[in-house]
């Protein structure tokens, strides 16, 4: 593999995969062999679906606030905050 097939931009999505998660949530995902990370764009008073995948993921809050929903836990997450969901542990996003 060309390493700079290992590069990608927060300006431009469009090499991850796309998906909805919910009403006024989309999300970029790009995953690894063990590990993921989901961009995802939430609209004011959005919820997504609780779920789970294998991999672990990396999220991080590049602005606004919510709730993550994580192993069954709510945690209010801001600006700035970024966190680590291992696999198989189901989560969402409450904005």
């Amino acid at each position: 593999m060309n390493q700079k097939d290992n590069f990608f931009n927060i300006n431009n999505l469009k090499k991850g995969i796309q998906r909805e998660l919910g009403k006024g949530l989309k999300t970029s995902i790009f995953c690894g062999e063990h590990a993921m990370i989901s961009i995802v764009e939430i609209e004011p008073n959005s919820e997504g679906k609780i779920h789970s995948h294998p991999q672990e993921q990396w999220g991080i809050l590049l602005e606004g606030s919510g709730i993550r929903i994580q192993g069954g836990e709510k945690i209010n997450i801001e600006k700035g905050d970024f966190w680590l969901t291992p696999g198989n542990i189901e989560h969402g996003i409450i904005a």
